[in-house]
């Protein structure tokens, strides 16, 4: 699978998300923005799961379709991946 130039930006945003995070901690912030900015992150990278397991889903599922194969193993796969994520 190749990675988008969009996937790694969303990856380089969290980066950012998460150094933000540690200098509030050593600056003693408070823990509600602390927690708020965690939750960003991670809801962050959750969408960023979405997007890398749906775009590889979609050329799995061209390449089954292009073999004339059935593409329910690789569906059920790209759930579990979703799921285990969480």
């Amino acid at each position: 699978m190749e990675y988008t130039d969009q996937m790694k930006n969303r990856v380089k945003r969290v980066e950012g998300q998460v150094r933000a995070i540690l200098r509030m901690m050593e600056e003693d912030k408070e823990c509600r923005d602390v927690v708020g900015q965690l939750s960003a992150a991670r809801n962050a990278l959750d969408r960023t799961i979405g997007l890398v397991v749906s775009t590889n889903l979609e050329e799995c599922i061209r390449e089954q379709i292009e073999k004339g194969e059935g593409t329910e193993e690789m569906v059920q796969e790209a759930v579990n991946l979703l799921v285990k994520s969480r």
